[in-house]
């Protein structure tokens, strides 16, 4: 069982800044690739941001520039740091972890971007 524990969402203004963590326990393969998603009302989850083992990274063409995605040496935490933020990037942002166990999700942390 994988359980991934998310930190760091909270409310900030348009413009402003907000760091996101996960840190994952359990019994995982630390070659895996750590993700992190989000989902706002009436929108479908989509990816923000993946980093693989390898420390490869895929960001979303709608917050690059804007996002870092990193991780810790152990393989078992991620990290998102956002910059000028703004208010469609608001709604819930969920961790994600995928090895050849399969795919873990977090409860997800709220993110709220006021204008």
């Amino acid at each position: 069982q994988v359980h991934l524990a998310e930190s760091g969402g909270g409310s900030v203004q348009a413009g402003g800044s907000l760091s996101l963590s996960c840190a994952a326990s359990g019994t995982f393969d630390r070659a895996n690739v750590m993700a992190w998603f989000r989902q706002s009302p009436g929108n479908k989850r989509e990816l923000v941001a993946s980093i693989s083992s390898g420390d490869e990274t895929n960001v979303s063409a709608s917050v690059k520039g804007r996002v870092t995605i990193s991780r810790g040496n152990a393989k078992d935490t991620v990290n998102l740091q956002m910059n000028g933020l703004k208010p469609e990037d608001s709604g819930v942002y969920y961790c994600n972890l995928v090895d050849w166990g399969g795919s873990f999700w977090g409860q997800g942390t709220q993110v709220t971007v006021s204008s």
